[in-house]
C-alpha cells in the first residue's frame, strides 16, 4: 500500500500520525490515552461533540439529586416494622455488629417516628417525609439494597461520584460526557447546582475529571442570583471586537499548548473561552426561569420559602436538559447537612420538606412534557443511616445497606429492587454496589461501560474499576 500525499511532519506527533499511512497514530493513541478509532483527538475534533451510543438507550440525559450527608432510608423509602417493635432495645445478637463511624457501640435501636403508607398501583411504601414524591411511585424503581465502602463522608461522597473512596478519579458525569459528548455546544455538557454557598465535601473533585482531559469537568452554577455570572459584555465591547480578541487569544494559547500536549487544562481553558462566548447568546435564555408560568413555578415550590431554593435548582435542571445538557447534578444539604447524628427528626424533617415538593414537581413536569422517558432521574446520598440510636435521637453512617431510586430514562417504574435485613442494617438481596449503580446508569444511557475506556499511563480505566455489572432488571 502506498500513500501518494506526502506531508512533512512538524513534530513527533504529526510524524506518527502520517507515518505508514497513519498507522503510527494507533501506537500514539495508546501512549496518550486517546481512542484512535473513536470520535477523534482533542486537537482534530471537538472532544465533547455528540457521539453515538453503543446500543439504543432511552436515557439521553441525567439529573442526579444528591442528598449530601446520608439520608435515612429507614425514615423515607425502606419500611421496617421491626424497627419500632425493638425501639429502645439492644441490637439482637443474631445481627453482626456494624462498624460505626462515631463508635457508639451498645446503643439501643431507634424506631422510626414517621407515618408510612403504601402508594400507587404498585403499593410502594413511602413515609410522610416524602408525601409528594409518593404520588409518583409508579414511576420509581426503588433500590433498597445499595452498599458502598465509604464509612465517612469524604470517602462515601467520593465513591458515589467517582467510584473510589480515594480522590483522583473522573466523576460519573465526566465519564458520561466522555462517552456521549453533548448535544448543545453552546452550553456546558455537565452542570453542578448546589443549594447554598457551602462547599460540598471534597469540593470540585466530585465533578472533576481526574486523569481524563479537563474539558469533561462539571461546571458549577451559582446557587443564588444569576446562575452564570459575567456573561454580559462591558460597555463598548462589540461582538465583532470580542470575536477578534478571542481569535487572537486562541492563537496565542494554541502556540503555547502545542509544546505542552500533556497538559489537558490548557486545551480545556482554550475551549472554555470559546464556550463562554457561545453561552452569551444561549445561556441567558436557558436559565431564565422568569419566563416560566406561575403554575410551573408553584409546581416546583418557588412560592414557598422552604422549597424555593431546591425548587429553583430542579426547574433549572429541567431547562438545562431540555436545552441539550447531558448531565446535571443537584446537591441538597451542601456541606453534609443530611448528616444527622443527633435530632434526626428536626434535621431530616426540615431537609425533606425542602426537597420533597420540588422533586415531585420535577418528575411531574418532565412527564407532562414527554421528557421523562429520555431523562434519567437519580435520588440518593453517599450512604444511609443505622437503625441504632446515636446521641439519643440520631443515626450513624450506614454504607452496608441503604436506598436510592431511579425514574425515567428507560427505568421500569413501580418496583422495588433488592432488600435490606429486617432492621435495614445490611443489604441482603440483589445487593448493588456503587460500581453496579454506575454501570447501570451507563447501560441506561446506551453505553457499554466495559467499552468506555480511558488509557491512563498504560492502564485501561473504567468508571467501575472493572468490578461493576449493570442491573438489567431495572429496565422497563
Amino acid at each position: 500500500m502506498a500513500c501518494n500525499n506526502i506531508t512533512y511532519a512538524s513534530n513527533r506527533r504529526d510524524f506518527l500520525r502520517t507515518a505508514g499511512c497513519g498507522f503510527g497514530a494507533v501506537a500514539l493513541s495508546a501512549l496518550l490515552g486517546e481512542n484512535a478509532f473513536g470520535a477523534g483527538t482533542a486537537d482534530t475534533l471537538n472532544p465533547v461533540a455528540a457521539k453515538l451510543p453503543h446500543r439504543f438507550g432511552k436515557a439521553k440525559s441525567v439529573i442526579f439529586l444528591f442528598m449530601e450527608g446520608g439520608p435515612s432510608h429507614l425514615d423515607t423509602f425502606d419500611y421496617k416494622p421491626l424497627l419500632n417493635e425493638l425501639d429502645g432495645q439492644p441490637l439482637p445478637p443474631s445481627f453482626k455488629q456494624p462498624v460505626l463511624a462515631m463508635g457508639e457501640y451498645g446503643a439501643p435501636i431507634l424506631g422510626s417516628k414517621r407515618a408510612w403508607k403504601q402508594h400507587g398501583e404498585s403499593g410502594l411504601w413511602v413515609s410522610d417525609w416524602f408525601s409528594n414524591v409518593a404520588n409518583h411511585v409508579d414511576d420509581l424503581a426503588v433500590i433498597r439494597s445499595c452498599h458502598s465502602n465509604g464509612i465517612n463522608h469524604a470517602g462515601g461522597v467520593c465513591q458515589m461520584n467517582t467510584g473510589s473512596i480515594f480522590g483522583g478519579r473522573p466523576s460519573l458525569g465526566a465519564w458520561v460526557t466522555y462517552g456521549l459528548g453533548t448535544e448543545n455546544q453552546n452550553l456546558p455538557a455537565f452542570v453542578v447546582l448546589k443549594d447554598s454557598e457551602s462547599g460540598v465535601i471534597n469540593g470540585v473533585r466530585n465533578w472533576g475529571t481526574g486523569f481524563m482531559p479537563a474539558v469533561y469537568q462539571g461546571v458549577e452554577f451559582s446557587p443564588e442570583g444569576v446562575p452564570i455570572k459575567y456573561l454580559d459584555n462591558p460597555k463598548g465591547m462589540t461582538p465583532e471586537r470580542q470575536r477578534e480578541k478571542l481569535d487572537l487569544l486562541a492563537g496565542l494559547n494554541g502556540i503555547h499548548a502545542e509544546k505542552r500536549r500533556d497538559n489537558t487544562e490548557l486545551e480545556a481553558r482554550i475551549r472554555s473561552y470559546e464556550l463562554a462566548f457561545k453561552m452569551q447568546a444561549e445561556a441567558p435564555v436557558a436559565v431564565d426561569i422568569s419566563k416560566e408560568s406561575e403554575a410551573t413555578k408553584k409546581l416546583y415550590g418557588l412560592d414557598q420559602p422552604e422549597t424555593a431554593v431546591y425548587g429553583r435548582n430542579c426547574l433549572l435542571a429541567r431547562r438545562l436538559v431540555e436545552n441539550g445538557v447531558r448531565f446535571v447534578q443537584l446537591y441538597s444539604g451542601a456541606g453534609s447537612k443530611w448528616d444527622s447524628h443527633a435530632n434526626i427528626e428536626g434535621n431530616h424533617g426540615k431537609l425533606c420538606r425542602g426537597v420533597d415538593l420540588p422533586i415531585a414537581g420535577l418528575l411531574a413536569d418532565l412527564k407532562s412534557r414527554g421528557m421523562l422517558e429520555e431523562t434519567l432521574v437519580i435520588w440518593g446520598g453517599e450512604f444511609g443511616r443505622t437503625p441504632i440510636s446515636e446521641q439519643g435521637g440520631g443515626r450513624d453512617h450506614n454504607p452496608t445497606g441503604f436506598t436510592m431510586w431511579m425514574a425515567g430514562g428507560g427505568v421500569k417504574g413501580g418496583q422495588t429492587i433488592g432488600s435490606t435485613d429486617e432492621l435495614g442494617l445490611y443489604a441482603v438481596e440483589d445487593r448493588l454496589h456503587v460500581h453496579d449503580i454506575h454501570s447501570t446508569v451507563m447501560h441506561l444511557m446506551g453505553l457499554d461501560h466495559t467499552q468506555v475506556v480511558y488509557n491512563n499511563k498504560g492502564r485501561p480505566e473504567r468508571i467501575d474499576q472493572n468490578e461493576g455489572h449493570p442491573y438489567t432488571k431495572i429496565l422497563g
